[in-house]
């Protein structure tokens, strides 16, 4: 099965994009202002985890404010909130594991869809439901860059979004990786910050997180 025109759009724009921040909001007082320093500072994504009450409405918030900003819905663990965030307007799904139901509904519904997959089983498993794209969560503490050059060596058609450890100092060799679609982070986004409202520190990180994908991928 070939990814839709929609989830190809969606991986390009990934791969444009080069670092997804992953971000939690617990207050969606703070959804806007920081979704004006991630179009600002170059990194127009953001992958807001489905732990807290606020992400729901957070995403709303910023898909509308912010329409070129590539908004998607992580950690989701349940169809049901598969549902309430795509109703809320997130353009993606990422998943902590891999779970077949989360996936065949996605790929139902014409939303794309990035597990996370840890093992050369889980990716497998994946790919023989359609997919091409898999998070490698968490990356660091599974073998980092070593294991993804390991598994993508046997499954060549592969393309992966390492998440988890990633660093403004491990994530060039990473992106060096042909076969690393992009990387998540969040150390650009970090709730401390988020809570204080250092809007401008925020938008400074994330600059240099975009310099780091232009430096490797020009």
């Amino acid at each position: 099965m070939a990814n839709s025109a929609k989830a190809e759009a969606v991986f390009k724009k990934f791969e444009e994009i080069g670092i997804i921040p992953v971000v939690v909001l617990n207050d969606v007082k703070d959804a806007e202002p920081l979704g004006k320093c991630l179009v600002e500072g170059g990194l127009p994504a953001a992958e807001v985890t489905f732990r807290t009450d606020a992400a729901e409405e957070s995403i709303r918030i910023m898909a509308e404010k912010y329409p070129d900003l590539l908004v998607g819905a992580g950690t989701v663990l349940t169809i049901d909130q598969v549902d309430r965030a795509a109703a809320a307007g997130a353009k993606f799904i990422v998943s902590p594991g891999f779970d077949p139901a989360i996936v065949k509904y996605c790929l139902e519904k014409d939303i794309p869809v990035c597990p996370g997959t840890q093992s050369p089983s889980e990716m497998i498993a994946a790919m023989n439901l359609g997919l091409d794209h898999v998070k490698f969560f968490p990356a660091e503490p599974s073998g980092g860059l070593k294991m993804i050059k390991a598994i993508t060596a046997a499954l060549t058609s592969l393309k992966v979004m390492p998440t988890g450890g990633i660093s403004a100092s491990n994530v060039t060799e990473y992106l060096q990786n042909s076969k690393i679609f992009c990387a998540g982070g969040s150390w650009m986004v970090k709730g401390d910050m988020i809570k204080a409202g250092q809007w401008d520190e925020i938008t400074a990180k994330v600059r240099e997180a975009a310099e780091i994908v232009k430096s490797v991928r020009g």
